[in-house]
């Protein structure tokens, strides 16, 4: 199974819209134009969310085909990622069966959503038919609890082969801080699992949260679906413009620590 990509850009999510920010990619033609900006700009991965023609957060197994396609001519050397968020539409069994029903190699599910009706014995099917199939489940926790959960349901050694994202604050104007990262790395130790894991900020604080991440050791997931705004407190122009500021900033991290 590969790795997580160092740099994943998230350039729009499920909630929001071009009144939110222009630059916000809806359809898929704006998408692939975003990717290719972002992976210009150094992103070497993408979390792919769809919307249906009204601009709604849409979950369907064909049209992911259809844009994995169309990015994969676009940008063939970027990762991409499919969400099986449900935004209240979509139930836990159906999320279970859209993480092996597509011909992603990569996919988020977000273990209290796919856990939601109990049935561990269907969610933990998934798992192992990922891992027969090759497709690498990137297993989105919300608080450092849930590190314990997720070992609890695949078991430690799972987890040290899974990967994971750590969501810092959420959605509703509950900004991220690099404080709310510390908890979660305590965990990984007490239960002395090595996972390849990811962090996402909500806020204006994203980037220090990001930078707190990347020094810690942990790869970076960036864009408008968390933040639009630079470091200095301006409104980005688009994705690009933050997936090159997160870049411009690692950069200068990792020559400093050398230097």
């Amino acid at each position: 199974m590969k790795p997580l990509p160092a740099l994943m850009v998230a350039p729009n999510g499920a909630r929001l819209t071009h009144a939110d920010h222009p630059a916000l990619p809806v359809t898929l033609p704006q998408i692939v134009d975003t990717a290719r900006a972002c992976f210009d700009a150094g992103a070497d991965g993408l979390h792919l969310h769809l919307r249906d023609h009204e601009g709604k957060h849409m979950l369907d197994a064909g049209l992911y085909d259809e844009a994995l396609a169309e990015l994969a001519l676009a940008v063939p050397d970027m990762r991409v990622q499919i969400t099986t968020e449900s935004v209240g539409l979509y139930e836990a069994a159906f999320q279970r069966r859209l993480a092996l029903a597509t011909r992603a190699r990569l996919v988020s599910v977000a273990l209290r959503e796919i856990l939601a009706d109990g049935d561990e014995a269907a969610a933990r099917r998934m798992h192992e038919a990922a891992a027969e199939r090759d497709i690498a489940l990137q297993y989105i926790l919300y608080a450092p609890h849930e590190v314990d959960s997720l070992a609890e349901f695949l078991g430690r050694d799972r987890v040290s082969r899974a990967q994971l994202l750590f969501v810092l604050g959420s959605h509703g104007g509950h900004d991220g801080s690099p404080a709310m990262l510390p908890p979660f790395l305590v965990r990984l130790e007490q239960l002395n699992v090595t996972p390849d894991w990811m962090v996402c900020a909500f806020g204006r604080p994203e980037t220090d949260c990001l930078l707190a991440a990347h020094d810690a050791g942990g790869k970076l997931r960036v864009g408008f679906e968390n933040n639009m705004t630079m470091r200095n407190g301006r409104r980005a122009r688009d994705n690009a413009e933050r997936v090159a500021e997160i870049r411009r900033l690692t950069a200068a991290s990792v020559r400093s620590k050398a230097g």
